[in-house]
């Protein structure tokens, strides 16, 4: 996967990091990247504190092909990332002219006339040059910046204005995984074989992965070998296939359905 371009995803939200809020857009972004072909290589969750974040996008714009944050863009004094993200490039933070006029004109249409205060102006104000990110759930749109695409933390409203923005990303060849677990086999068992698959294809990402479920058995390993050459990929399945059957297991494809 070294030729693919890479992914930074930053979760912006002191509730995030308060534990009041639990991400749920992390699993969703992480793996339609990998579909298009851009790995996520890093996710940093940061507060809503204007020099951390101007920092961190500064440091990961650098860094990787594409920067996504996730929060921050809504309506109220604790929605900063737009301002930041004007800071982070240099540039004015003013009212985008098609958001604004979008945004003004839909209040206006309600009955009686909504009334597009300063609250909903932050939503349509954003760093000069923006482009806009459309999302079907919503009237208020995420941006782009450079390599750095600003969406909203609700994730319904993440997955539209992701699904809006894909088809415009510098892609590579998909990321492609193939899971085997079996009961039963622990990691301890299964190491240095691990070991070696991965040794056998350094151009692979392989991970163990334990899992638990209730008596009588109480748990046992999936192992995941995941990158952008299918063939490989098959031939790592199939010796991690044999090196759970040396160990006693029975192997099953795919990821084990465990109990709630």
């Amino acid at each position: 996967m070294d030729h693919n371009p890479t992914a930074c995803i930053l979760i912006i939200g002191n509730e995030v990091l308060s534990g009041r809020t639990r991400d749920a857009n992390l699993q969703f972004l992480a793996t339609e990247l990998g579909a298009l072909g851009i790995p996520v290589r890093e996710v940093r969750v940061i507060p809503d504190v204007e020099r951390v974040i101007v920092d961190t996008v500064n440091e990961c714009r650098a860094r990787f092909t594409h920067v996504f944050t996730t929060g921050g863009i809504g309506p109220t004094h604790d929605d900063i990332t737009s301002e930041c993200i004007a800071r982070v490039f240099g540039v004015a933070w003013e009212p985008h002219p098609v958001a604004w006029k979008r945004m003004a004109d839909f209040y206006a249409a309600q009955t009686p006339p909504g009334d597009f205060n300063a609250a909903r102006q932050r939503m349509a104000t954003m760093p000069r040059g923006a482009s806009l990110i459309e999302n079907e759930a919503t009237i208020a749109p995420g941006f782009t910046m450079g390599n750095v695409h600003v969406m909203a933390g609700v994730p319904r409203i993440m997955q539209s204005m992701f699904r809006a923005l894909a088809p415009s990303l510098q892609r590579g060849k998909p990321v492609v995984s193939a899971t085997v677990h079996a009961d039963g086999v622990f990691e301890g068992q299964i190491a240095a074989a691990l070991e070696a698959v991965q040794k056998n294809h350094p151009e692979l990402d392989i991970g163990s992965y334990p899992y638990f479920r209730p008596m009588p058995v109480r748990g046992g390993v999936a192992l995941v070998a995941k990158g952008t050459d299918g063939d490989a990929v098959a031939q790592a399945s199939a010796e991690i296939t044999a090196l759970l059957i040396a160990a006693g297991g029975q192997p099953v494809q795919g990821e084990p359905v465990l109990d709630p």
